[in-house]
């Protein structure tokens, strides 16, 4: 955070500490949170934070997702099989 001037972006009557690294918002000392050694204010953060976090969505299995995986382990076993046949000379 770099010494700033002028007023605090989210509380206008407080004298501004310095610079949000991200949005470049004047921000006071209530508003200044540093996360990762860099100073950010509390809304950049928090989209920081959400954006850490990754994809939260997670899919359910299905009926077809289940006979999708029994077919295929049905074909790498069946390979395998053939395979071993062909190798023994059955």
């Amino acid at each position: 955070m770099i010494q700033g001037s002028g007023r605090c972006h989210y509380h206008p009557e407080r004298t501004g500490l310095g610079i949000c690294v991200e949005c470049r918002h004047v921000v006071c000392r209530e508003c200044t949170t540093q996360f990762e050694g860099i100073n950010r204010c509390a809304s950049c953060l928090e989209k920081r934070l959400k954006a850490l976090e990754g994809p939260s969505e997670r899919r359910e299995w299905t009926v077809g997702n289940v006979l999708l995986a029994l077919v295929g382990a049905a074909v790498v076993y069946g390979g395998v099989l053939l395979l071993s046949r062909m190798a023994t000379g059955l």
